[in-house]
C-alpha cells in the first residue's frame, strides 16, 4: 500500500549507493545473495530464541540489501536472471521468518505460522500469476519502482511486510494474534488482486 509512495523518497539515496557499489565491481546478484544470507541469519537467531533486537540487525540489513541490488542493476545492466533471483530470494526470506517463529515455540506458534504461510502462498500466487499474464500482454508499470516484472499493488506490499516482521521481533510473545491478523490482510490483498485481474485481463 505504501511502496509506491515511499519509492520517490528512498530511490534517490538507493540509486546513489547503487552507483557507488557498482563502481567497486559489486554486482547486484552478489548483494541479492548477501541479503538472503542476512535474512536467513535473522531467521536462525529468531528460531534459537535470541532477543528480538539482536535479530532485527540482520533482518533490516537484509532488506537494505534487497533495495540496493535493484539500484546496482539500474546503475549497470538489469538482467532477467537478476530479477528472477531477487524474487526467489525475497520469497525464501518471507517464508523463513514465520518458520523461525514456529521452530522457536512450536506449541504456541506452529498453527498461526502455518496459517500465515498459507496466506503468503495464496498472495504470492496472485502476485506472480498476474505478473506472468501481464508479461504475456506486454503490460508494464513503474508505480512500485523500476522492477523486472509487473508489481501489482495491493493492501500489503513490501513496506508493510517489513514493518510486520519488525513488530514480530519486538513483540515475539504476540506472534499468534499478529500472524492471524496479517494472514487475514494477505488474503484480502490476494482477493482484491484477483478481482482487479478479472477486470483487466
Amino acid at each position: 500500500m505504501f511502496d509506491g509512495r515511499l519509492r520517490p523518497l528512498i530511490d534517490p539515496t538507493l540509486n546513489r549507493a547503487g552507483r557507488a557499489l557498482a563502481q567497486r565491481n559489486i554486482t547486484a546478484n552478489h548483494v541479492t545473495l548477501a541479503g538472503l544470507a542476512l535474512g536467513l541469519t535473522a531467521a536462525l537467531l529468531i528460531a534459537l530464541g535470541a532477543p528480538g533486537l539482536i535479530a532485527l540487525i540482520p533482518l533490516i540489513a537484509s532488506r537494505l540489501a534487497d533495495g540496493l541490488d535493484g539500484a546496482i542493476a539500474r546503475a549497470t545492466q538489469k538482467t532477467d536472471f537478476g530479477g528472477y533471483l531477487d524474487i526467489t530470494c525475497d520469497f525464501a526470506f518471507y517464508g523463513a521468518i514465520p518458520l523461525a517463529f514456529a521452530l522457536r515455540d512450536p506449541d504456541t506458534n506452529a498453527i498461526p505460522a502455518a496459517v500465515l504461510l498459507f496466506s503468503f502462498y495464496v498472495n504470492a500466487a496472485s502476485f506472480l500469476g498476474f505478473a506472468t499474464m501481464a508479461a504475456k500482454r506486454g503490460l508494464e508499470t513503474t508505480a512500485q519502482g523500476d522492477k523486472s516484472l509487473y508489481y501489482a499493488a495491493g493492501l500489503l506490499e513490501g513496506a508493510e511486510t517489513i514493518a510486520f516482521f519488525i513488530a514480530l521481533c519486538l513483540w515475539p510473545t504476540a506472534f499468534a494474534p499478529l500472524a492471524y491478523t496479517f494472514a487475514a490482510l494477505c488474503l484480502v490483498t490476494a482477493t482484491a488482486r484477483i478481482l482487479w485481474a478479472s477486470k483487466l485481463l
